[in-house]
């Protein structure tokens, strides 16, 4: 069995992408790295350079400036690195997606166990989301919960809509769990940082234009997120993650909330109440198909 890793990367110093522990945390367990590097001048390939390792393949790709609609360049450029990959299982990681080494074991295993089980596609992942520091998640199942992020390879599978999963020939595919984590710090930057991080992003969804809907020089945690949300994360980060950890210095304090309570809040909560008595969670998105 074959284990190739692979994820795209753009301005990741810049946008403060944890991208180096992204890639290191699983790279014990692959055979090869593909990193499709987006053109930057923030030093990102510098960055990627700087892992001292054979298994690392580094390529340079050049984002078409015109091509933002719908997020679907994210996508464009996981593919290009999918296509690059050799082994019987690819493994993405998106840039700010770590893996905690407890897990490495058991994702292994799991995929030796159904490496001749060709009716699987894939490999789902549970989530932890933080938001605003390393000492916060959610605890929402509207941030979404689980999600591909291991597919077998030479199979037709493609990065889907804004690569936030994937489909084969535009239909779900059938995976089984690892029951393993994906550590998400997409929401854990400078608030300078996140709120340049958030024009790129949304203008890559919606146009140019779309950078203009949001001014601020540095992003509101406080007033961006309803606090019922969140939890306090009572578990281990990964131990890729912890000299960044070390050097974090911004405050985030929940009971300084100024959120104002949305209609949206109000019925997110209601059904995370219920999800959490009856197992149910109303309308929850699902973007495969679970075997057992």
């Amino acid at each position: 069995m074959k284990i190739s890793g692979f994820t795209f990367v753009k301005d990741a110093v810049k946008y403060y992408y944890p991208v180096k522990e992204s890639i290191e945390s699983i790279l014990p367990i692959c055979d090869e790295f593909i990193v499709n590097v987006g053109k930057s001048n923030d030093g990102t390939l510098e960055l990627i350079k700087s892992i001292d390792s054979p298994k690392i393949i580094i390529f340079e790709s050049e984002w078409d400036p015109n091509f933002k609609f719908k997020g679907k360049i994210l996508a464009q450029q996981t593919n290009i690195a999918l296509e690059k990959c050799k082994g019987n299982w690819c493994f993405y990681l998106q840039a700010d997606e770590v893996v905690h080494e407890n897990d490495l074991t058991k994702i292994v295993a799991c995929m030796e166990e159904d490496l001749n089980d060709h009716q699987v596609d894939g490999l789902i992942f549970n989530w932890v989301h933080f938001y605003g520091d390393y000492k916060n998640s959610v605890r929402s199942y509207h941030w979404y919960k689980r999600e591909v992020r291991i597919v077998r390879n030479h199979r037709g599978i493609r990065s889907w809509s804004s690569a936030q999963g994937f489909r084969l020939n535009e239909k779900k595919l059938k995976v089984k769990s690892t029951d393993a984590y994906i550590y998400h710090y997409g929401w854990v930057r400078p608030p300078r940082s996140m709120a340049e991080k958030k024009r790129y992003h949304d203008s890559l969804h919606h146009g140019d234009n779309w950078e203009k809907e949001f001014t601020e020089e540095e992003f509101g945690y406080l007033e961006g997120i309803d606090p019922y949300m969140l939890d306090r994360f009572k578990g281990s980060h990964p131990e890729m993650m912890q000299k960044r950890i070390g050097e974090w210095r911004w405050d985030f304090d929940l009971s300084k909330s100024n959120h104002k309570l949305t209609f949206r809040d109000i019925r997110n909560r209601i059904s995370d109440f219920i999800a959490r008595k009856t197992g149910w969670r109303i309308g929850e998105y699902k973007n495969f198909i679970l075997l057992k």
